[in-house]
């Protein structure tokens, strides 16, 4: 299908400039962006036409870090801490979910994901088949890691699976027309052992793929880690392999500065969950400092159960204001920077850089409109002020991925959103006796 998306101006997120392009035309065939211009391409014939009048177009944001399913676990085990949150509410809870449950939470976090403007998303979770056919079946783009070991809450020991996680890499990995993503999922160094962080690292090297891992969300992370090993959990992940490939890091709230040079000489990629880190009590990571390393820091929601929402824009505002105030600094990170974390730097943490996070041509057509003729936008004197402190999720308009119109003017084209809502309803009830 081609699309023209005509006067339409376009915030880029391209490292290297700020720039707005004003009143533009961006065509789209294939899949991808075959031009961005000023002036209309009498060449171009499209199949559909998109009015830009009072709208902004930028990348489609990029979460992450997130738990898709988990929708399902959404405003339960609220006000505790995160050892109580996860031991004796999540893990008990998720024991009831059957392989069809996630498929249906994915679709409910998918459907709340574009909604809001994300087009990509890295996600960790139980019966992860599941996730990958809600993925295939709605069009978004996602980076879905398997574990080659899961943990048994109950015994509280680990079985090993490492063949379903080869054989899950070889089934899904560039499936659905490249838009998914294979990675190895390491929970955490606190739920795996030496052994089991060795033999996961050896596995993303044969298969040459990413590791997902939560890293030192709390400060009782790190005291176990070093209880448990003798050395912080960047420490141990550096020991056992884990660091020789690349890796999503998820959280890093509370890195020494040992952590943060290691951090920084393996290139890893941090992702900060500022909603999440709240809602715990874990702490709030130093980003102003991780981005002033060059360190590539970008953007999660995690889980619905922890946040509760996947709307990466409240990160991006987060982020923006939070900082500020911890630092008492307002110069310490910016609007744009922030912007880039959701797009951009979100997209290098992927591994997909060369396909999403900015706009320019020969890039995936993934993009999204903002509706900016709003009441609580109004007026428009910095277009990137305005996306990172006043626009609100509900404010996306349409949504494009893969060169596919997932959304448009507020209405999902891919998912029966109220089947959705009333199956995830139906499955909540019954994991929790309701």
């Amino acid at each position: 299908m081609k699309i023209l998306i005509e006067n339409i101006d376009i915030i880029t997120c391209d490292y290297n400039s700020e720039d707005i392009i004003k009143n533009a035309f961006l065509g789209i065939e294939g899949g991808y962006i075959s031009f961005i211009s000023r002036t209309k391409n009498e060449e171009f014939k499209p199949d559909y036409v998109i009015n830009g009048k009072n709208k902004i177009l930028m990348p489609g944001l990029v979460n992450a870090h997130t738990h898709c399913a988990m929708t399902i676990l959404r405003n339960c085990a609220d006000d505790v801490s995160l050892h109580e949150w996860l031991f004796n509410n999540i893990f008990p809870a998720e024991a009831k979910m059957e392989p069809e449950d996630v498929y249906w939470g994915s679709l409910l976090g998918i459907a709340e994901m574009i909604k809001s403007g994300t087009t990509t998303f890295a996600d960790m979770y139980l019966h992860m088949d599941e996730v990958a056919r809600a993925v295939s079946d709605t069009g978004i783009r996602a980076n879905l890691s398997k574990s080659p070991w899961k943990f048994d809450a109950s015994k509280k020991r680990l079985a090993n699976q490492m063949s379903d996680c080869f054989e899950y890499y070889k089934k899904w990995n560039n499936s659905a027309n490249g838009r998914i993503k294979v990675s190895v999922e390491i929970h955490s160094v606190y739920l795996f052992d030496e052994e089991s962080l060795c033999s996961s690292a050896q596995i993303a090297k044969e298969l040459d793929a990413r590791i997902h891992i939560h890293m030192l969300e709390t400060l009782r992370e790190r005291e176990e880690s070093i209880e448990k090993y003798g050395m912080s959990p960047v420490e141990i992940c550096l020991k056992t392999g884990v660091l020789d490939v690349p890796v999503i890091a998820a959280h890093c709230v509370h890195l020494s500065k040992k952590d943060i040079e290691i951090i920084k000489e393996k290139g890893v990629n941090v992702v900060h969950n500022p909603s999440s880190n709240l809602k715990l009590g874990s702490g709030i990571a130093r980003v102003p400092e991780l981005l002033s390393k060059g360190i590539n820091v970008s953007l999660g929601t995690d889980g619905a159960a922890s946040n509760n929402n996947l709307n990466i824009i409240e990160e991006i505002h987060l982020t923006a204001m939070i900082h500020k105030g911890v630092n008492m600094d307002p110069t310490c990170i910016n609007a744009y920077e922030c912007l880039k974390m959701a797009t951009v730097n979100s997209s290098k943490a992927l591994g997909l850089e060369r396909e999403i996070g900015y706009i320019k041509e020969g890039m995936k057509a993934d993009v999204i409109l903002f509706d900016m003729n709003k009441t609580h936008i109004c007026p428009i004197n910095n277009p990137i002020s305005a996306i990172a402190y006043c626009v609100q999720g509900s404010d996306v308009d349409t949504v494009i991925i893969d060169g596919n119109i997932v959304m448009e003017k507020g209405q999902l084209t891919t998912i029966d959103e109220e089947k959705v809502k009333y199956e995830v309803k139906r499955i909540s009830k019954k994991i929790f006796n309701l």
